[in-house]
């Protein structure tokens, strides 16, 4: 399959406010990404030219923002409405191993819809984790550092050499990453041992480190994780957010001189998240 010919399902709803910038980094790349909204795939409130079948698409991402309000849990009422309408053919699609992406928000809805960290399941009937509020009590937007932990089961991290540190913003209220308390031990031990632990928060040096640099308070500095089978990847971080050299924060110290180049030629660190998956795709399919 050429890159032209993948299709990108980039879902959104009343409250998520990330989706136009998650598409067109995948358009930048040359694939096509289109905005749909739940109620088109539900066939509510649409005509039949505005349907969408999600099995049409080969990959789906469930972009950041406040997904309604974020009322209840971050993410929860997102996850409730596909879990109650979608169910069998979100399964299906994660089955056939199409990738499965959740950025922020879109993190809190796998988390709530079971299908991160699942283990040993497609979609676990109840969350097995949670992302729950800032250590700060507050909402954190600043640079953050992230150690690559995959031994290269994520499709989404496959061009990224494992150890390798790489900054993506992160914006949210709530991303503390928590597994039930008598059994966090264990099944942050199953994450590794399955290698679905991809990302872990670290400071400058590359070594786990608290506030600010784990921004949250997450358990053992969790920032990303995949599902066994490395198609379903859930982040904090944005990497859409990092695509271009030009969105860090530090462009003017350390961006060589552009020569003959623009600034949109010169790759971000989370441009990474998007080519390997996309390279995935065109060789499976």
């Amino acid at each position: 399959m050429d890159v032209s010919e993948v299709k990108v399902c980039v879902l959104r709803i009343e409250g998520t406010n990330c989706e136009a910038e998650s598409a067109q980094v995948f358009d930048h790349l040359g694939a096509c990404a289109e905005l749909v909204h739940l109620n088109q795939i539900l066939g509510k409130d649409v005509d039949q030219v505005e349907r969408r079948e999600l099995m049409d698409y080969n990959i789906l991402m469930i972009p950041g923002g406040f997904s309604s309000g974020d009322y209840i849990r971050a993410g929860a009422i997102l996850a409730a409405r596909i879990k109650g309408t979608l169910k069998d053919q979100l399964k299906e699609f994660v089955e056939d191993g199409r990738p499965v992406l959740g950025v922020c928000n879109g993190f809190q809805v796998l988390v709530e819809l079971g299908l991160l960290p699942a283990f040993s399941q497609t979609m676990t009937h109840f969350p097995t984790a949670i992302l729950s509020n800032n250590d700060s009590n507050r909402y954190e937007c600043r640079p953050t550092l992230l150690r690559h932990e995959s031994k290269g089961k994520c499709v989404f991290t496959k061009k990224l050499p494992k150890d390798r540190v790489i900054m993506c913003p992160s914006a949210h209220a709530e991303g503390k990453f928590l597994f039930p308390k008598d059994e966090q031990e264990t099944l942050f031990q199953e994450l590794v041992d399955q290698d679905q632990l991809v990302f872990r928060y670290v400071d400058s040096d590359g070594e786990l480190a608290g506030y600010p640099y784990n921004p949250n308070g997450s358990y053992m500095n969790i920032a990303g994780i995949c599902n066994p089978q490395g198609n379903v990847f859930g982040m904090m971080p944005h990497p859409e957010r990092s695509f271009f050299r030009y969105q860090h924060h530090d462009w003017t110290r350390v961006c060589p001189i552009l020569n003959d180049k623009g600034p949109q030629d010169i790759p971000g660190d989370g441009r990474v998240v998007f080519e390997s998956v996309l390279e995935h795709v065109c060789s499976k399919f």
